[in-house]
């Protein structure tokens, strides 16, 4: 499958903050947003021009692509389903998005970071109640356990990676216990308990066009 293959912390300074793209990196002062919090390239310092409003629109679904690491098509199509659904387009992409394999498994420690979550996903790292699942996007349900095989489990990568996010919190939304690998999405998260910095509105409005 097509991948954003662009350098993540490029990726990072292109959206002017973290997008948590790099793991436990992210969390320290070798981070290249705190060390050169200007685009990349070669006028990177310069690129502070104003957008026009479509630019801004733009610009936020693409930030909202990078960081949970899903294509255009992709996007579209969680998009539809927001759409469809009742309440607020807007945020019913984000809890779409959340609920998603790769996000909740990430959101539970099984990865440092969303790419390294998915990959544990499509080597059969994970199961929900029970199961063996290995898509990515899989749509997980309140109530739905999601817990690590025996064998990722005993991975020194995964391991840190778990204690890690224990060590910052889990979000509200999952309860976790962290010695079994294991967890329970207990709801759809509240749009409070997600970044302020995400503006979904710009992406409702850009797609209204």
């Amino acid at each position: 499958m097509a991948r954003n293959l662009d350098a993540k912390c490029r990726q990072c300074r292109r959206e002017g903050e973290k997008l948590f793209l790099k793991g436990e990196k992210c969390f320290t002062d070798k981070c290249s947003v705190e060390r050169r919090s200007y685009a990349p390239g070669q006028h990177g310092q310069k690129s502070g021009q104003r957008l026009s409003g479509y630019g801004t629109q733009l610009r936020e679904k693409q930030k909202i692509r990078r960081i949970y690491g899903i294509l255009e098509r992709q996007f579209r199509r969680v998009f539809a389903d927001a759409e469809r659904k009742k309440g607020q387009t807007g945020e019913n992409l984000l809890k779409l998005l959340e609920s998603r394999l790769d996000t909740v498994a990430y959101r539970m420690g099984f990865g440092a970071s969303r790419a390294e979550a998915r990959q544990v996903v499509r080597h059969n790292g994970v199961l929900i109640n029970g199961k063996r699942v290995n898509i990515p996007s899989y749509s997980v349900r309140p109530g739905d356990v999601i817990q690590l095989t025996d064998g990722t489990r005993g991975h020194l990568r995964t391991k840190a990676a778990i204690e890690a996010a224990e060590s910052r919190g889990f979000p509200e939304w999952i309860e976790v216990d962290a010695k079994a690998g294991k967890g329970i999405f207990k709801a759809l998260p509240a749009r409070e308990d997600l970044p302020p910095s995400i503006n979904e509105g710009l992406v409702v409005e850009l797609y209204s066009r």
